[in-house]
């Protein structure tokens, strides 16, 4: 079971590297059984973004709330931040982007994946036209729709839930990810924040209930068959 400063992705001494990404280790075997039959299928699976450290999601938090980096809204649209309340711009923040502490790419179980026969890392934006239809990770992406709970991974943001946006290029290993999830201490959480220089802090901490439960517990069920699996 991983523990709570490993849960917020302050602690990576629980992962290996698989090709320059750090992977919690079931969760790397069972990635590199599920690229063994993509390539049988004719497909290149690559991981765009794996492990992400605390301190790596602050600065895309606050970069965003504080306009530093784009904010777009649901729609991916650009917002304006002169004209929109605390309220809103958090809503448009978490809509693609996790509070720090509550990342599911703090564990090492999640996966931005890509099609390397059909887009460069760099030339990837990981936005929804790419994984649709003939896009250039539609292929792919329907291929792990019928092959990815078998090697025990689900997509957790496989619709629009409320909360997160629908997000069709994450993979998440479900036999170490959701025993993750269980164990999460929102008050762990609290405390690191308080410590946190975080952009408005007293807004996420008088909210924190409201948001875990809308951004960070509704995902997409896995199914019972991905949590079966079990990489040897």
């Amino acid at each position: 079971m991983l523990s709570q400063p490993q849960l917020m992705g302050l602690d990576q001494s629980h992962l290996i590297d698989v090709d320059g990404h750090q992977l919690e280790p079931r969760t790397a075997e069972a990635f590199k059984q599920l690229q063994a039959a993509a390539r049988t299928a004719g497909f290149d699976l690559q991981c765009a973004n794996s492990w992400r450290s605390f301190d790596d999601q602050l600065s895309i938090y606050n970069g965003k709330v504080m306009g530093k980096r784009p904010l777009i809204d649901e729609e991916g649209h650009p917002l304006n931040l002169e004209t929109i309340s605390d309220n809103e711009l958090l809503r448009a923040v978490f809509a693609w982007s996790a509070l720090p502490g509550t990342s599911r790419h703090h564990w090492g179980t999640d996966i931005d994946f890509f099609d390397g026969n059909a887009i460069s890392r760099e030339g990837l934006k990981l936005e929804h036209g790419e994984y649709q239809g003939r896009a250039t990770n539609g292929r792919l992406s329907r291929w792990l729709e019928d092959n990815q709970t078998r090697f025990g991974f689900f997509r957790p943001y496989s619709k629009q839930l409320g909360g997160s946006q629908y997000k069709p290029w994450h993979l998440s290993f479900a036999p170490v990810a959701l025993p993750a999830m269980a164990s999460f201490d929102d008050n762990q959480l609290a405390k690191q924040l308080r410590l946190t220089k975080l952009a408005l802090k007293s807004r996420i901490l008088e909210r924190l209930p409201e948001l875990l439960r809308r951004n960070f517990y509704h995902i997409t069920p896995a199914p019972a068959q991905a949590l079966l699996f079990n990489p040897k």
